[in-house]
Formats: structure tokens, sequence, C-alpha cells
């Protein structure tokens, strides 16, 4: 996994210090004197290439409003963003929802943020309107509304302006506001309907992320996608879907065009006469609500007069069969003026309701399928190595959608379509995330049987080696078949290990009735309560650094941080072999790598999708970012091996990836989780996080890592027997290995 130190985090970090005021101030911009940072309001990109100041010059409203203005200073770390902001009590909005307003104009991006703060740093509401840029350079209000959570500690809203520009901030509202939440019952989705929907889910994927339009780059795409789905589902056929989808579309898209499939050829786009530029979207990954993520979506022009051949021509527009018996044109590059894409609209688009979406209510549930499944439909890497009918995985997901019961069932339904595109960073979660909890034991599934590897509960009675038959009265090894079945991963191996961990989690304080065969084969129950550990149970393993035997040291990666390692930096070197056990997720970063290279080294390939065309046609690849090393003294043995297995994904995967492409150890122990690269996420309707892999990594020679892993040189696995003789086979297998050479 490529790891970015960024400045803005350090931002977040220096901003977290900051007491939060008790209630907003100087929302009007009035107090304070022309050229400060106005009172009240935080800069914390002042000094970073960023000026924050107030204006006399037209302002929405009153005498002043607040500029912000700038550029990213050269140079790798600093943030590509200038910010104001206020940090504010929440104590006083708990269990609320609240209206963040204002009024903006623009020159170059900008965008209103709000971010909820919750306790132990629990994810809470974010939204900074990655997905609807503000970009216009006359006064409009805006607005975001969002959840506070019970726990809520700090209320953050500001104004951004991504990458060189200015922006203008004026009139802002702060209240808390009554919403209806949508709440319709379940109905299965009919043949005519299913139809329907796939019809719009097409178009709605394509005009959101590849028709540039001033309007579409600026629409509140959930709403879009919760209303539409309803509007649509009932169409009667062909011309009344075409209808329906005209009506949605066209204020956002209002050079699109929508027709019964085998009608009259629509009518050919002409290039207006005012057009100064040819705007298109250009996605590197794909730009979402993740704060800080490096793929981006940006829209990019180039005079009307310059041909380029990596964008479609304005006048030629993608013809696409939707469906449903309708097809569409749709033009994915737009000509512009200097202020605005063009043609403008006929109609506005028709107001949306104000009812808050959620997972309780149908059509929220059909929007997020439609959502989730554009995103990944345009922007996932590995369609091609994965084994799975995406447009089949849309009707079994929005049937599924149009049936559950409630948010809960909905959420199972979102893992099990994730769980189809085999991402072991796949994952749903519905926010505000909950604390989870374990049981105070771990196991591991050896051919039928599920052993029982640690324990943290001495007065239970339960032994390292003992077997778990059930689990609350299910068998054991099918309750976690169960849990399988809905988790996302490139290889079975990680299946298990995260399936291993599922079964076992669970609310804080909630309890299950295990039941245990012992060494000599009785049989008995036990009652075990799930609690929050601030850290992880792991098998017995020597301490962090250890001499197993003369001159061979043991290091565990899995616990080992920076600090550790260089006050034990000594030893190693003097060390005549060396084990890194990396069976599981490294704590700190690659130093002890450096002291085992003998020139410069690379890590794998991280290649980022470059999509400007529907369904991946066409995707580049930037290939530019990986880890550089360089090496450092004192060189240590190269008498050395590594331990991993299943545990190991991602960040962990790029330093196996290295051992393996540069011969630094011998690897013992099984196949990693076949995982890399940054994830992506989205947030959907109804407060659904799905997180996915947004870029595809290839070994050092240009082959497959994805669901490949790191194959060990020496393959070991665990034993029931050596498990209960309190044996560590792997790390036996290592030392033999170190001892012989």
């Amino acid at each position: 996994m490529l790891k970015i130190c960024v400045l803005a985090v350090l931002l977040l970090v220096t901003l977290s210090l900051c007491a939060a005021s008790p209630g907003p101030v100087n929302l009007d911009f009035e107090s304070g004197a022309p050229g400060e940072v106005p009172p009240g309001w935080l800069a914390p990109t002042a000094g970073l290439g960023y000026t924050v100041e107030l204006s006399t010059a037209s302002p929405k409203q009153g005498k002043q409003s607040v500029q912000l203005s700038g550029k990213p200073q050269p140079g790798d770390g600093k943030p590509g963003f200038g910010n104001v902001m206020q940090r504010i009590d929440a104590k006083p909005y708990r269990g609320k929802h609240v209206r963040f307003r204002a009024a903006v104009r623009s020159e170059g991006t900008a965008a209103l943020w709000m971010r909820v703060d919750r306790a132990d740093k629990q994810p809470g509401f974010f939204d900074n309107m990655d997905d609807r840029p503000i970009r216009s350079g006359e006064w409009a209000y805006y607005e975001i509304t969002g959840a506070v959570a019970p726990d809520a500690e700090v209320l953050n809203v500001g104004m951004m302006v991504k990458q060189e520009g200015r922006a203008w901030l004026d009139d802002v509202t702060l209240e808390t506001v009554k919403v209806e939440v949508r709440a319709a019952p379940p109905r299965a989705i009919t043949a005519r309907g299913m139809e329907n929907l796939v019809a719009f889910t097409r178009l709605l994927g394509i005009v959101r992320y590849f028709h540039p339009s001033d309007e579409a780059a600026g629409a509140n795409w959930d709403a879009i996608a919760v209303e539409g789905a309803e509007a649509v589902e009932g169409a009667k056929d062909a011309a009344e879907l075409a209808s329906r989808l005209s009506e949605i579309f066209l204020p956002v898209a209002p050079s699109l065009q929508v027709f019964p499939s085998g009608a009259p050829r629509e009518a050919a786009l002409l290039k207006p006469a005012d057009a100064q530029t040819i705007v298109a979207w250009e996605h590197a990954g794909v730009g979402t609500k993740e704060p800080r993520s490096i793929y981006q979506s940006e829209r990019v022009r180039r005079a009307a007069g310059e041909a380029d051949a990596r964008y479609p021509d304005p006048l030629q527009p993608l013809r696409i069969d939707l469906g449903g018996g309708v097809s569409a044109a749709v033009p994915l590059t737009v000509y512009a003026t200097s202020t605005h894409t063009l043609p403008r609209p006929a109609a506005e688009a028709r107001p949306h309701g104000t009812a808050l979406h959620s997972g309780n209510d149908r059509a929220s549930r059909i929007g997020a399928v439609v959502l989730v499944w554009n995103v990944l439909q345009h922007f996932y890497p590995y369609f091609d190595v994965v084994d799975v009918d995406w447009p089949a995985q849309l009707k079994t997901t929005l049937q599924a959608a149009g049936t559950d019961r409630d948010e809960q069932a909905f959420l199972l339904t979102l893992r099990r379509m994730m769980a189809s595109i085999d991402d072991g960073h796949g994952s749903v979660q519905l926010l505000p995330a909950q604390a989870r909890a374990s049981l105070p034991l771990l196991w591991r599934a050896i051919g039928d049987a599920l052993v029982v590897t640690a324990v943290d509960a001495p007065e239970s009675g339960v032994n390292v080696g003992d077997e778990v038959i059930a689990i609350d009265g299910r068998p054991a090894m099918q309750a976690l078949r169960e849990v399988e079945e809905r988790i996302s991963s490139a290889t079975p191996q990680w299946r298990r290990v995260v399936g291993q961990r599922n079964v076992a989690a669970g609310d804080a304080g909630s309890k299950s009735v295990l039941t245990i065969r012992n060494a000599d084969g009785s049989t008995r129950t036990v009652t075990l309560t799930r609690a929050a550990r601030t850290e992880p149970l792991r098998e017995k393993r020597p301490e962090m650094v250890a001499e197993l035997k003369p001159g061979i040291l043991y290091v565990d990666l899995d616990r080992l941080k920076d600090p550790d390692f260089e006050a034990a930096l000594p030893k190693l070197a003097a060390a005549r072999g060396i084990v890194f056990d990396l069976r599981g997720y490294p704590r700190g970063g690659t130093k002890p790598l450096l002291h085992l290279i003998d020139g410069p080294t690379d890590s794998a390939q991280w290649n980022i999708p470059v999509s400007r065309r529907p369904d991946r046609q066409g995707v580049e690849w930037n290939t530019r970012g990986r880890w550089q090393l360089k090496p450092q003294q004192p060189r240590f043995t190269k008498n050395v091996v590594f331990l991993t297995d299943g545990r190991a994904i991602s960040y962990a995967e790029t330093w196996m990836g290295i051992v393996e492409a540069y011969k630094l150890g011998t690897i013992v122990g099984e196949t990693t989780a076949g995982t890399n690269g940054n994830i992506n996420s989205v947030t959907l309707p109804g407060g659904y996080r799905v997180i996915f892999t947004g870029m595809k990594v290839l070994k050092h020679d240009g082959s497959r890592h994805h669901g490949i892993g790191i194959v060990p040189n020496v393959p070991v696995s665990p034993t029931a027997a050596g498990i209960r003789a309190g044996r560590d086979e792997q790390l036996e297998k290592a030392i033999e290995i170190l001892e012989k050479k």
C-alpha cells in the first residue's frame, strides 16, 4: 500500500489541538479590518502558499467578505488546497441535523466542507463537495446538511480552494434543521421496472462522470439517484422511459438526447458561435468525498480549435443502447465560453425533496446501488482479472435492495455485492460506525476444525489447541463459512483471515456460547464476553526483538515501531542471522529494508487508472508512484528469513514484494493476501461507506499481484498438533534454515 505523508495530515493534527469555540462567530465577516484574517476564523494553510483576508470588493451582503487565494508551494508534502474554517463545540448539536449554508463565488475550484469529529477518533459525518465543486464566478448559495453524532466533540466548517485560484465566502449560516427521514416500505422490482432501473443506472453513470457540463459537475447526484430511480421505475414502455430519463437528465446534460431504440437518429450537434474552449473530464482514479485522497477527478479545458486525440470530438457523442428499449447520445466533451459550458439548459432542474435518505427507505437503497455500481463499473481497476458478471450483479443487488426489510439487511446486501469483485480492501460500513469488540481468543481453521491459537480468559478454562465445534448452537465451520459469504477478498486465505476475525466480533459486552472439544476429546460449553482491546491479541511469539539462538535474532515487524528499531540496530548489525516476522502488518516505516539492500531499490508498480471515457475504455495508467529506497549502513547479514502468511496485506505486501524481487531473504510460511494499492471510498445515501482498491499494483516484473500475492519459498502451515503442543512450526523452520547457512 502506498503510504503518503502529506502536510494536510499534520494540519489536521495541529487543528485538533486548537480549542473549539462555544458557538459560531463572525458569520457575516463584518468584524475585523480589511486585509486581516477574520476574527473567529482559522487559516490553517496561511504561509503555505495561501492567504486568508477580509475584503471589501463586491461582498454578497454587508461591507466585507473573506477572500481565500493562492497556490500550492512546490515540494512534496505540501497541501494542494487553501482553507479557511471554524472549529465549534459540537455538544449543543448532538443528535441533531445541522445545515451549513453560505454564499460563494470562485475563480478556480472551491468547495464548502463540514466534518464532525467524534469521540475516540471514530468517523463522523463528512462532506467536502468533492462531487459538486464550485466553479462559478457569480455569487450563489451552497449548503451541506449532515447528522451530528450523539458522541460528537467538534463541528468543523469551512471553505477550500483547490490548487491555484481564489474564492470569496460570505453570509454564512449554521443552524439545526428538522428533517424528515424517508422510509418507503420494501417491494419487489417487476421485470419492466428492472429494465427501467438498469437503463437509468447506465445513463446516470455516464452523465455523472463523463458529461462535463457545469450543471452535471455541480449536481446533487445522491438526490438524482434516489429520486430519479423512483421516477423511472414505473415507466410502462420505452417511450415513457425515454421521456422520464430526458426530464431527469436534460437539466444537468442539456445536449443529451434520449430516444426509443430504433427511432430516427438523434439530431446532429453543432458548434456554438460563442464557443471559446472545449471541456472534458479526466479522472485519475475517481475523486470522491474521501479527504486527502490521491485520486482526483478534474475537468480539463483546451482552446476550441485545438485538437487532442485523447478526448472525444464534442460533435460526436457516445451512442449507447441503455436497455429497456431506449438509447442515448451523450456528448463526452462540450464547448464552453469563458464563464460556462454550452449549451445552457432550457429549464432549471426540479428542486429535490428535503427528506433525508435512509437505509430503511426503499428508494434510498436503490439509489445507493445505482451510485456504487457505477463507481466500480467505471473505475475499479481489476475487472480484467476477477470473475464476475457485473451487469448481472447490478440486477441481483437492485432486486435485493428493493426487498430488504431495513438498513441492516441492506448492509448485508452491499457486502455481498462487494464480495463479488474479489477485492481484499473491499468493505462496507454503516456510518456512524460503531466500535467493535471481540471474544478474548484467537482461532484458526485447520482443515474442518476451528482451533484456538491464543486466549486471554484464564478463568474460562479454554486452552490453546482446543477445538471450537459450535458457536451459539451453530457448527463452528458453518458459522465461519456463512460470514465469509459477505467478505470481499482476492484470495481464499484473506477471506479466511477476515472471516475468523468477524465471526468472533460483535458489540462490546455481547456474549457467545462456545462448545469446546478439549485435548482429551471431552466437550463442554463456555460463555465468553466481547470486549474492546487497545492492542490486538496475538498467538504466542517471542519478545518483539529477541535472540532465539546464539547470534540469531528475531524481529516482530507486526509490533516494531521506528524507535524500537533504532534501539535494536546495534544488535541486528552484529547478528549472524535474522528472522523478520511479517505475519501481519508492519507497525513502523521501511528502515529495516534500507539495511538489507545493496543499492537503489524500487517497490512494485503502482498504476493509477486515468479515464476519459466510460466503462474503462481507453484507460491509461499513471505509473509514477512507487517507493524509492536507498541503502543505509550498517548492512545486515545476508542470512535472513521472512515469515509471512495470509494476514499480510497491502503495505505488508509492498514490503514482501521487495523481499521477493530483490531476494533479500528466504520467505517461509504461507501466501500473502494478494491485495495491494491505495484504497478509495464513496459515501452513499443512507450513510453507507464503501471502500475499494483504486489502483492496479503489479509485481516488479510486470506480472499480476492481485489474487496471487507473495508465495513463500518454503511453504509451512501450522498444524493442530503443533498448536496444541505450543509450537510455532513456521518459526522453527526459519531457525532451521538459518542454522544450516
